[in-house]
């Protein structure tokens, strides 16, 4: 069954500002639709300093990451390729650097506002797509898993919204399984990154949430499950840089 394609819009709304903390007492993750509506107005709040605080708290290292998340795809020239949860549009700058014709979306508006891509954009939902069956040959995501409310209805809509044999790559956070490199991540993301926060950012809460936000994600083995329930197969875990990032890859049935 189609689904009416949405027109994709350079449109950039500015959000009202909200004074949503996105972490409860005690440093709880909010869960259900505190979830959602605590992220969306979070990364509303950042986006006009993310993309240097990314470059801080990665060194530099989530360009690698992002190009070979692309080359995991293994795309031929041209493909069409949704960025979900773009942010300030990082992957949808890679993706036409290789070649292909990205679209971004994301459900925070300040982010869409703060991007730098010539990319066409449109504020959605990652769990309900406005775009047509079939419509795209790949879907990126980079570190956005565990900020989406419903990890298994966006995966299906990803399949939904891939042609036959999609590929999906989605990049995000990990914890090290060797002790030392565990202690070693522990140390900068948990505790520099936070500091960094105070620091730099103009929401410190945020660069809390960020590292306490790996608990959302499930396993790799759940990861991989997941993927297949939605309708994947050739799904594949790997990880990078010591253990604390994962891509996460498989192709649409």
């Amino acid at each position: 069954m189609g689904t009416s394609r949405v027109p994709m819009s350079r449109s950039r709304p500015t959000p009202a500002p909200r004074p949503t903390a996105v972490l409860g007492p005690h440093g709880a993750l909010p869960r259900g639709e505190t979830k959602r509506v605590a992220i969306e107005a979070m990364f509303d709040r950042v986006a006009p300093g993310y993309d240097r605080m990314n470059r801080i708290i990665s060194f530099g290292l989530d360009r690698r990451w992002r190009r070979k998340a692309v080359a995991a795809l293994a795309l031929a020239p041209g493909a069409r390729v949704l960025d979900l949860a773009c942010g300030t549009g990082d992957f949808s700058r890679d993706l036409k650097a290789a070649g292909h014709q990205p679209v971004g979306a994301d459900f925070s508006a300040g982010m869409l506002a703060a991007a730098r891509t010539p990319t066409p954009l449109v504020r959605a939902d990652a769990a309900a797509l406005p775009v047509a069956d079939g419509e795209f040959d790949a879907i990126v995501c980079g570190f956005a898993l565990r900020n989406f409310v419903d990890l298994d209805t966006v995966f299906r809509e990803c399949a939904r919204a891939l042609r036959p044999g999609g590929r999906i790559a989605a990049l995000d956070a990990a914890i090290p399984n060797r002790a030392l490199l565990r202690a070693g991540n522990a140390v900068w993301f948990r505790g520099a990154v936070p500091l960094l926060g105070r620091l730099l950012s103009r929401d410190p809460d945020a660069y809390r949430y960020l590292p306490a936000s790996t608990a959302y994600l499930p396993p790799a083995t759940a990861l991989i499950d997941l993927l297949a329930s939605a309708g994947f197969v050739d799904t594949r875990h790997r990880t990078m840089t010591g253990g604390s990032v994962q891509l996460l890859t498989g192709t649409r049935t």
